[in-house]
């Protein structure tokens, strides 16, 4: 088991589930490495946590490997016991793979898929030095399922999952002391489907709208619950952590039937985004 001590650094910071983890791990003394690219957000989160825990906040675009690469080296200097590192940070668009174009998909990638590959690389050095040590990667349950509208965001998720579950087979063969797991959660409560970006080809601005509102009445999971869900994950060493009956239904619809899925998973959607289920 990993003990949650020491000191933990994560990328989107700032918001949504990260915020609220670095809420939650400053309550059990965590030390904590805060980096996003929205400062007054790191800020206000910080004046927040207050005397809690040591904190240490960072700029950082994850879609810049520089900046990661930057991140690693100075949170590492300001706290040396960093043993938990999780790269959350997260964007998502809004449109079928003919109306997102391929600026837009490369955007994406760089973000949830690089950043995540590039703040592996750059903390792992570090974390092998320790004792026992825990990465933590993002992905969502749409690295499990494909719905329609998320051609995008499903293949980084995706290949979110099977980076990370290579490289924890890598480091389990190599006797590493470093774990790692892969976090699929369903909808959680935060802004990212209004802050997503709409695909270029986009032309009805209604179903901006209509997309925001499907998401956030199926989005039942409070931010608070998923961070302490990947808390008990880390104390688990859990190389797969679901968040939500939404995600564990999804999972288990998807395994039961790996090709044939969305036909039924579109109608309980459906009832979920209108609060009849």
């Amino acid at each position: 088991m990993t003990a949650i001590r020491g000191a933990a650094a994560f990328t989107g910071a700032a918001s949504g589930i990260g915020r609220a983890l670095a809420i939650e791990l400053a309550r059990r003394g965590c030390d904590l490495a805060l980096a996003d690219r929205d400062e007054p957000g790191l800020k206000t989160l910080a004046a927040e946590i207050g005397a809690a825990s040591k904190l240490s906040l960072h700029r950082v675009d994850v879609s810049k490997p520089d900046d990661i690469a930057q991140f690693a080296r100075e949170a590492a200097t300001a706290h040396p016991a960093l043993g938990i590192v999780v790269n959350n940070a997260g964007v998502a668009p809004m449109g079928s793979f003919e109306e997102i174009d391929q600026a837009q998909m490369d955007w994406l990638f760089d973000i949830n898929f690089w950043g995540v590959v590039h703040g592996t690389r750059a903390f792992l050095p570090h974390l092998k030095t320790l004792g026992e040590a825990h990465i933590v990667n993002l992905s969502s349950i749409f690295g499990i399922i494909a719905p329609p509208g998320q051609s995008a965001y499903a293949a980084a998720k995706f290949a979110v999952r099977g980076f990370s579950e290579s490289v924890r087979h890598e480091l389990a063969m190599a006797g590493s002391p470093v774990r790692l797991s892969v976090v699929h959660p369903g909808g959680v409560a935060t802004a990212i489907a209004r802050n997503s970006r709409t695909g270029v080809g986009v032309t009805d601005n209604a179903r901006r709208s209509q997309s925001i509102e499907r998401f956030e009445n199926a989005a039942r999971t409070t931010p608070r619950d998923a961070a302490l869900r990947i808390i008990k994950g880390i104390e688990r060493n859990e190389p797969r952590i679901l968040i939500g009956n939404d995600a564990r239904f999804m999972d288990l619809l998807q395994r039961f039937r790996p090709a044939t899925y969305w036909a039924p998973l579109q109608r309980k959607l459906e009832r979920m985004a209108k609060g009849t289920e």
